[in-house]
């Protein structure tokens, strides 16, 4: 099979960022959402009446509108991804952003409404089919209604935040789109994006390149650090004036809710995460003397090992597809038909050419029912896992198609534990596969470079993000300071195992500027380990099927993560034990490496 490296928008809307179907359906949206508008306005439930004909019209509305967006936001945004330089498409995402804030204004004075239902109202709503489902996100909305300010004051905020908090993302996201690196090669000067950068940054498999090349990153970076702090500064700024204005005592506040979990559960994660990092210090060890270098440096704790006569493997697009779809198809037909289906419709985005945006992600459509997935395909066995990954994500949205939109809106830490599933079902298969030592090595080592990059990389990233909030309370914090921050709490997650570090990393990392999620950090942890422990139940029990895991990733928006896991996995998250078993099978990787490894030194 032959699969198009390039992703099917024309499918979606035709045209391009100059699509004629987008600007009607624009309009279109804009008239759907002023008529809910005064269909909300004019909806007013006496105290005693028990007929909930129109509440039910107004939530088909509003999932009707709700899905458009996401459809015409999925498709914006693909285009600006694809190609930075796209002026017109940030356009267009921008007006789904004003349609998106007329809309949340709407959803505040929805979710008053339903907040003021009597309980005895509430009950007997629940007891009809069509609202049964949504029991516990409309449960949700009513317990968070009463932290919300008046609907004058909440749409002030709203609306402020389009050109706050937006805004200052998409500054970030123009000054990431400018950078340009020059690279001499073959005695010409040529120009890399940040995208293609980072990808030939990770790549190389010189230690002595890969520092010259991270110095580089920094000091690119490092001229625009002023305009970088900027942004962060007033992203974070806002958010904690926010939180002031609703009279949040403690920022983690509203991270933790959004991921319906405990700051128990989250702080025992990080104490069992912190007290297993012993181990990785022989690790890091070991691959220092099987890569020429005295010590680790940033990069290279994610570099490939190649030992012996073996060489990093290679694959083409079709290669790493058919991969997935075979590897999937060993745990999970569904997830294999899905995988196929992204392939040969083309939603993804693959190519590897200029102009396009770092990094990774999945976007829902969710009118058409399928998915996009962006990246840049280069050929590495670390890229075949981040094509898993996003195509997890995917599989997780596939499954809950059908749902009601309110038991779709899973939060990023159940979100990761998809992807993360996906990604470990490939990665584990091609160790499995290894034909020699020096590949299994490799693999093995790829593997474990991956649960470095969950334990301490985002634990660093959390560290940081911590340590701004508690200094930005206290007013701006200079590119200066960010720097040491960052450095600081990398040494700290690390345990100062390394000789050299990333201090821009708070600017060059999107994940710090993004809006729709605070601290968009600790959730890949948490589904990184969540998903361990969920995969490796299924390798020890012969019981569990297919069915079962579609039935906790249904669950996901339908319960908090404490029930969620006590429910299908009959675990409590708040306790070390499960925490413990995950990290125990990376402690027996670690263990295979070294003796793998020990005839190498």
């Amino acid at each position: 099979m032959n699969y198009k490296e390039k992703w099917d928008m024309e499918s979606i809307f035709p045209g391009g960022s100059g699509s004629e179907a987008f600007q009607k359906r624009l309009s279109e949206v804009r008239d759907s959402i002023t008529a809910f508008s005064h269909e909300l306005d004019n909806w007013e439930l006496d105290e005693h009446s028990n007929d909930f004909t129109s509440l039910k019209g107004i939530l088909q509305n509003y999932e009707k509108i709700s899905n458009a967006l996401g459809e015409m936001g999925s498709f914006a945004n693909g285009l600006v991804s694809a190609d930075v330089t796209d002026q017109k498409a940030m356009q267009n995402l921008n007006a789904v952003a004003n349609l998106r804030k007329d809309l949340s204004s709407q959803n505040i004075i929805l979710n008053k409404k339903i907040s003021a239902l009597t309980e005895d109202q509430f009950s007997k709503l629940l007891e009809e089919d069509f609202f049964k489902p949504m029991h516990f996100p409309l449960e949700e909305i009513r317990q968070k209604e009463k932290d919300l300010l008046s609907t004058q004051e909440e749409t002030i905020i709203n609306h402020l935040s389009l050109d706050g908090l937006q805004g200052w993302n998409n500054m970030y996201n123009q000054l990431v789109a400018s950078i340009q690196i020059p690279v001499t090669e073959d005695n010409e000067t040529v120009y890399y994006s940040a995208g293609q950068f980072e990808n030939k940054m990770k790549s190389e498999e010189n230690p002595k390149h890969r520092e010259k090349l991270l110095k580089t990153w920094e000091e690119t970076w490092k001229k625009k650090a002023d305009l970088f702090s900027t942004t962060l500064n007033h992203l974070s700024g806002f958010r904690l004036n926010d939180y002031e204005l609703h009279d949040y005592k403690d920022y983690m506040k509203v991270p933790l809710d959004y991921n319906r979990m405990e700051e128990e559960t989250l702080d025992t994660m990080w104490d069992t995460i912190t007290k297993n990092k012993a181990p990785f210090k022989k690790y890091f060890e070991r691959k220092a003397q099987l890569i020429g270098v005295d010590q680790l440096g940033w990069l290279d704790v994610t570099a490939s090992v190649d030992v012996g006569d073996y060489t990093s493997k290679r694959y083409t697009y079709n290669e790493a597809a058919t991969f997935i779809i075979d590897n999937f198809k060993s745990f999970s037909p569904k997830m294999a038909e899905m995988a196929h289906r992204a392939f040969e419709e083309q939603w993804i985005e693959a190519e590897d050419r200029p102009g396009k945006r770092p990094g990774g992600y999945c976007s829902n459509l969710p009118e058409s029912k399928q998915s996009r997935i962006f990246m840049t395909f280069a050929g590495s066995t670390s890229n075949v896992s981040t094509l898993a990954h996003e195509l997890g994500h995917a599989f997780h949205s596939y499954v809950l198609r059908d749902l009601p939109l309110f038991n779709q809106r899973y939060a990023m830490n159940v979100a990761e534990t998809a992807s993360t599933f996906a990604e470990l079902v490939v990665s584990n298969a091609t160790i499995e596969n290894a034909t020699s030592n020096a590949e299994k090595i490799n693999l093995l080592d790829e593997k474990i470079a991956r649960s470095a990059t969950f334990m301490m990389n985002i634990h660093a990233r959390y560290i940081f993000e911590r340590n701004l909030y508690d200094e930005r309370q206290q007013g701006t914090v200079d590119s200066n300071r960010l720097q040491e921050l960052m450095e600081e709490a990398q040494k700290e997650a690390y345990q100062d195992a390394l000789r050299s570090y990333h201090p821009m990393f708070w600017a060059t990392k999107l994940h710090f500027h993004i809006t729709g999620v605070p601290f968009y950090n600790f959730p890949y942890t948490f589904g990184y380990f969540f998903s361990l422990g969920i995969y490796n139940r299924f390798l020890e029990d012969d019981t569990l099927l297919e069915d079962d895991y579609i039935a906790l990733l249904r669950d996901t928006a339908s319960m908090t993560t404490e029930d969620l896991a006590e429910k299908h996995l009959n675990v409590d998250l708040r306790k070390p034990d499960f925490w413990q078993e995950a990290l125990d099978s990376v402690h027996k990787d670690i263990e295979e490496f070294l003796e793998l490894t020990e005839s190498y030194v």
